[in-house]
């Protein structure tokens, strides 16, 4: 590797892509603007950017008339996969509508490991319908969004495919009382 005169070298552990006998880069995340996901895509696409925007059909209302559109799955992400060098990372940092790049500095970005990628795609090709569903953790707290108890918090204790469970604790009492719903009507507090 080379310089063009001035900065230091990459370090290679940070950038695994460049290391001789590795071929493929790795993906990383642009986080956008609000609604500019397709924006960045369109402009980086046409630089000859290796881009993957993950859609799913969803109902919209416009004008007071229901019609299906494809939307963003990562409402604000799209993942970018390129050998990052410090002149690709500005060329891919001028794009308008993008907010920057997930990692520290350019050469220590973030990467999705590739079978998480190639998981995604195959989703997205398969043609079954794909739902969003909340990234919950164990111990994590929670707000209800929906149904008799919407806007009750409270501490997710279980997660599984079809319920969790949830606590709600009267912390002057020392007391807790549980509940099994569906983690789909869950979202971060």
């Amino acid at each position: 590797m080379e310089t063009k005169g001035g900065e230091a070298l990459p370090e290679l552990e940070a950038l695994p892509e460049l290391v001789a006998g590795s071929v493929t880069p790795r993906w990383r995340v642009l986080w956008t603007h609000s609604n500019c996901e397709q924006l960045v895509s369109d402009q980086l696409a046409t630089k000859g950017f290796d881009l993957f925007l993950p859609t799913v059909e969803a109902w919209s209302r416009r004008g007071g008339v229901r019609r299906l559109s494809r939307v963003p799955m990562f409402a604000g992400y799209l993942f970018l996969r390129h050998a990052m060098d410090k002149a690709s990372y500005l060329e891919v940092y001028k794009a308008r509508g993008l907010v920057r790049l997930l990692g520290e500095r350019w050469d220590r970005l973030d990467a999705v490991p590739d079978a998480e990628i190639e998981a995604i795609q195959k989703l997205v090709s398969s043609g079954l319908a794909i739902l969003p569903y909340p990234y919950l953790r164990e111990g994590q707290r929670v707000r209800i969004t929906r149904g008799p108890l919407a806007d009750v918090e409270g501490i997710v204790v279980r997660v599984s495919p079809k319920k969790g469970l949830l606590v709600v604790s009267v912390n002057l009492l020392q007391r807790s009382i549980a509940v099994h719903l569906d983690c789909t009507q869950l979202e971060a507090a």
